[in-house]
């Protein structure tokens, strides 16, 4: 199964396809697999994986990592449309001066508390 998933580029290493499959993120036909399980044609896997779910039905059994074009003939996708960008990674927006204080305002808090100046 991980040989699989890395061959046709679902996953960026053998051993984040392996530890997927540990953790329970990869299913074949709704049943959690092993790395070792094997792949027949036709079965449904299931990846969890880098904020999405890839739905895929297997159509050609390959052990050797091929090109992009090549993979994408092994596997009928399923997957739901990826979450656009501006939903994927929301940008986190601060107002102006809610971050550390300045030097002044350090200041201001050292002589309101009394603290002696360096």
């Amino acid at each position: 199964m991980d040989s699989w998933i890395w061959s046709v580029r679902l996953a960026r290493t053998r051993s984040a396809a392996s530890v997927a499959c540990r953790a329970g993120h990869v299913r074949v036909n709704g049943v959690r697999v092993k790395p070792a399980h094997a792949v027949r044609a036709g079965d449904e896997v299931r990846l969890r994986g880098e904020g999405r779910e890839r739905v895929v039905v297997v159509q050609q059994v390959i052990t050797k990592r091929v090109s992009a074009s090549a993979a994408a003939a092994c596997y009928i996708d399923n997957s739901p449309p990826p979450p656009s960008r501006e939903e994927a990674v929301p940008v986190a927006v601060r107002d102006r001066g809610a971050g550390r204080p300045t030097k002044r305002e350090r200041r201001s808090i050292e002589k309101l508390l009394g603290r002696p100046r360096r």
